[in-house]
């Protein structure tokens, strides 16, 4: 009984262990899954990671890229605009040498033109020839000027004097400056101002070019005997200016870039009357840097065309002062000395100022110049800039320092027109500054005005 007892119990203990045995086993395995489910939990988070991973270090591969593309456009795009300032500044320096160039020719013509003029006498054929080519001068100079405002205008060097004026003396002093033109085409052209004085702000000069410029507009494109009408009247805290004429009018097509640089349309192909598509394109913006506004309206082709003009009125109501004109030629002669290195130049304008009554002497180039100025004294010295040894600056400059106080008038011619020449003038010691080909009747104006200062001293 014993033994079997011992038996049973020994089964039981033995059943039991080999119970807890596989109950441990199961747990094991138990735990064995569960580590492994965290292990390819955290395998597969190791792998989203390092997809991540992978990813951010493309995209930062990407972002480098385009950084660098990014640096290099902006190293183009400064390269480009240092490429573009370098070929515009080239541009200006080119058309101004250009002028000057163009200009120097110019000169001589016109001022034989004016002594063609004065030996006509009663020759109508050789009044007439004289001023056919005194005509085509002053139409050269007018696109010279043109394209050297359309070059600076764009390159931001044309700066306004404003002021106070009356709308009336500008308005006035453009149609002086046209009606030669419009009376050799016999054109009619009919004034309709306000009886009020109109004061705007504005650059007397520059407005006067505006409105100039879109009379001649006018009067170059209508023909013979056509009329043209200027109009002006106050509208709304602004002052309105027209200009309408009768003539080839603007097609439907070609209106919306009437104003944009080199457009012309088609009723310039004939180039009977030349042009480059400029004037209009000056007009609009110095209109705009006035704070204005140009339109254009026209029927259609051979219906003539209206521009209209809208300035801001001025708010003050000061009597607003007129646009100053010259003095008359004194009746003394002056002793003067020309120096200029164009041989047929200098001798046409010494002999036109002699003509005058004025005593002349001259020399070809600046240091001959230098030494005769200080020879001897002269009233009035009329300088050419561009001159070989020594130029005209320097020139002027030596004058000064050797003559402080008893230095004469000093009158610059030159090619050049821009701000910083007339400075660099003024600077060396030019009392005054014209701009190749000087009209005849401006400079023995100039020289008559010198001399009466001259002698009021």
């Amino acid at each position: 009984m014993g033994t079997l007892n011992g038996s049973a119990v020994g089964s039981e203990q033995r059943s039991l262990m080999n119970e807890a045995t596989m109950q441990s086993g199961a747990a094991v395995e138990r735990q064995l899954h569960e580590r492994i489910a965290v292990l390819e939990a955290e395998l597969s988070h190791a792998r989203v990671l390092a997809r991540e991973r992978d990813r951010l270090e493309e995209q930062v591969i990407q972002l480098r890229e385009a950084n660098e593309h990014l640096v290099m456009a902006a190293v183009s795009a400064q390269s480009l605009r240092d490429l573009a300032e370098a070929t515009n500044r080239r541009q200006t320096e080119f058309l101004a040498m250009l002028a000057h160039e163009l200009r120097n020719p110019l000169a001589p013509l016109s001022m034989s033109a004016s002594l063609l003029q004065s030996y006509a006498g009663s020759s109508g054929q050789l009044a007439h020839v004289a001023g056919v080519v005194r005509r085509q001068v002053d139409q050269m100079a007018r696109l010279l000027d043109d394209l050297l405002d359309a070059a600076r205008i764009s390159s931001g060097k044309i700066t306004l004097s404003v002021r106070p004026l009356a709308l009336g003396a500008a308005l006035d002093q453009a149609v002086e400056t046209v009606a030669p033109r419009i009376r050799e085409r016999a054109q009619v052209l009919d004034l309709d101002l306000p009886g009020e004085e109109l004061g705007i702000e504005g650059d007397p000069v520059r407005l006067t070019q505006v409105f100039a410029n879109l009379l001649g507009n006018a009067s170059k494109y209508t023909g013979n005997g056509g009329r043209i009408v200027l109009r002006a009247w106050r509208e709304a805290g602004e002052v309105v200016v027209q200009v309408s004429d009768n003539g080839s009018g603007i097609s439907a097509e070609m209106l919306p870039q009437i104003f944009d640089l080199f457009i012309q349309g088609p009723r310039s192909l004939a180039r009977s009357e030349g042009g480059l598509g400029i004037g209009l394109n000056v007009v609009r913006n110095l209109v705009g840097m006035h704070g204005g506004s140009v339109t254009v309206d026209s029927p259609g082709e051979g219906q003539g065309s209206i521009f209209t003009v809208r300035l801001p009125l001025a708010a003050s109501v000061t009597p607003v002062p007129e646009l100053p004109t010259g003095r008359s030629t004194a009746e003394g002669a002056a002793r003067i000395l020309l120096i200029e290195d164009n041989v047929d130049a200098c001798d046409t304008l010494c002999t036109l100022l002699e003509l005058a009554g004025h005593e002349v002497a001259v020399a070809y180039d600046g240091q001959a110049g230098l030494a005769a100025a200080l020879a001897r004294r002269y009233d009035i010295v009329i300088c050419d800039i561009g001159l070989p040894g020594i130029d005209g600056l320097e020139v002027m400059d030596r004058l000064r320092a050797a003559r402080e106080h008893d230095k004469p008038f000093a009158i610059a011619l030159s090619g050049y027109g821009q701000a910083e020449d007339r400075q660099r003038a003024v600077d060396a010691g030019f009392d005054r500054y014209l701009v190749k080909p000087v009209a005849p009747e401006t400079l023995l104006e100039l020289v008559g005005e010198l001399r009466e200062l001259g002698q009021a001293t």
